[in-house]
């Protein structure tokens, strides 16, 4: 791996300035190798460090309500921008978002850090990287949260069952090329907006919420970015050991998930040593978000 450093860091600049919601924010810039992560942190610098994933289509936005509760608990929290999103670098190769290359930016975090252990805590495609760093890293995770996606080897495993694939279909549509970034970006990103909107609670994401992933969504690069993660997965879909995974995991599942099968997280479960499942019976996928209360008093509980 090559050298990493602090690019720079500086109170984070939101349009809303002033917000008491983001206050106490930092704004950190990682780099490994060529590739730069933006982050937002929080929380004693000297605190046990809790790193938080997002998945698509979003960006550290997703944590908003667990970040300020995961720091009052004495946790250092870092938010990046996962590769490919928001601020974050975005590489032009498909393979450069193999999982691989994702989890080689937690561990770089942490190794910048000087952190030999952390907690990590995933949701959606975030969750996927977790599971991948607690599976090839199970030395460095201390503890691993998922949030609303399976243990690898249970996807792999459903992938192409009916069930799941009429669940899974925009999968397949984003390897097409062009056509995708195309159709998302149609009309001031409706058809991402249309998404959230659709597969989550009533409410769930205000107008505010959503002029924000729009101005995500637009920087440069930024849409491509996001669906070559699908991309890279189907032509570099990882492989997974036999054995159980011995860090201790909580799994979080959102019952009314659109996306996956409930019977997932029960079997995700069973691919872990030392595991509790928590389900949400009224919640869907967008579980950060609908349930930021409870998220974060479990996580905070779970991380001390």
């Amino acid at each position: 791996m090559a050298p990493l450093s602090l690019a720079n860091h500086h109170p984070m600049m939101f349009p809303d300035r002033g917000s008491p919601e983001f206050a106490q924010f930092e704004e950190h810039t990682f780099v490994n190798k060529e590739v730069k992560l933006h982050a937002v942190a929080a929380g004693p610098k000297d605190g046990p460090l809790a790193i938080l994933l997002h998945g698509f289509p979003e960006f550290w936005y997703c944590w908003r309500k667990q970040i300020a509760p995961l720091a009052a608990a004495g946790l250092r929290v870092i938010v990046p921008d996962q590769r490919g999103y928001n601020l974050s670098s975005k590489p032009a190769r498909v393979r450069d978002y193999a999982l691989p290359c994702m989890t080689s930016d937690v561990i770089a975090i942490a190794d910048h850090l000087s952190r030999e252990t952390f907690f990590l805590a995933g949701h959606d495609w975030g969750a996927a990287v977790a599971w991948n760093t607690a599976i090839h890293f199970a030395s460095r995770v201390s503890r691993l949260a998922i949030l609303n996606v399976p243990h690898p080897s249970v996807m792999r495993r459903y992938f192409l069952r009916p069930a799941q694939l009429l669940k899974s279909w925009y999968m397949f549509f984003f390897q097409l090329p062009v056509l995708p970034e195309a159709l998302f970006s149609m009309g001031n990103f409706r058809l991402g907006i249309d998404s959230l909107r659709r597969t989550s609670r009533s409410g769930t994401f205000t107008s505010e919420d959503l002029q924000r992933y729009r101005e995500a969504w637009s920087q440069p690069g930024a849409v491509s970015a996001m669906i070559h993660w699908y991309r890279a997965l189907f032509r570099h879909w990882p492989q997974v050991p036999s054995a159980k995974l011995s860090v201790p995991t909580l799994v979080l599942w959102g019952v009314e998930d659109r996306f996956l099968l409930p019977r997932m997280a029960d079997e995700s479960a069973q691919q872990c040593t030392d595991v509790r499942l928590v389900r949400f019976e009224h919640a869907s996928h967008w579980l950060p978000h609908e349930e930021g209360e409870q998220v974060s008093q479990l996580l905070a509980g779970f991380f001390r």
